[in-house]
């Protein structure tokens, strides 16, 4: 009869590191300031020398959406401008700028952010430079990276966002 051991732990890992949580910390926060910004320029145009945000009256996704070329060329042009996307877009660069910067629902920003991500992805076909891989899948892995981190407990109010009841009723929350 063999008896089944398992491997010894190796004596130090990088992710045991007192600094691993700080280094997540970081990689949320950078994240996070690039969605406010993106919802502050969309919502304000200060990217533009003349009136040309949201609050003036100007679509953010029509500019881009009705330029898309590629695979998803109409369905893209179809939804440029429309109310519903302006509101879903801007609403989910805020959600996830203000999860990302507080800490807080990281599961629900990782989740909801891929699938924002994958879109955005998806309208910039063909890439450029890569077959496949660009800023966006990098985003959706940090994004899922630090929820599953938990990269909210430090330098962020995810613990004790957690012990509320809401998330304890809701862990999805999280």
């Amino acid at each position: 009869m063999s008896v089944r051991t398992h491997p010894t732990p190796p004596a130090h890992r990088t992710t045991d590191s007192p600094a691993a949580p700080y280094a997540w910390a970081a990689g949320r926060l950078c994240l996070g300031w690039i969605f406010v910004w993106a919802f502050l320029d969309k919502l304000l145009g200060l990217d533009k020398p003349a009136p040309s945000g949201w609050l003036d009256g100007t679509s953010p996704s029509k500019g881009f959406l009705s330029h898309v070329e590629g695979p998803f060329k109409g369905m893209f042009h179809s939804m440029a401008g429309q109310t519903w996307v302006d509101a879903s877009y801007m609403f989910g660069l805020a959600g996830l700028g203000v999860a990302l910067t507080l800490g807080i629902g990281l599961r629900i920003a990782a989740a909801g952010g891929t699938i924002l991500l994958a879109m955005l992805w998806a309208a910039s076909l063909p890439l450029e430079t890569n077959p496949f891989m660009d800023e966006h899948w990098i985003y959706a892995a940090l994004l899922i990276a630090v929820a599953f981190a938990n990269a909210g407990d430090a330098v962020g109010l995810g613990r004790p966002w957690s012990r509320t009841s809401l998330v304890r009723r809701f862990p999805f929350l999280r």
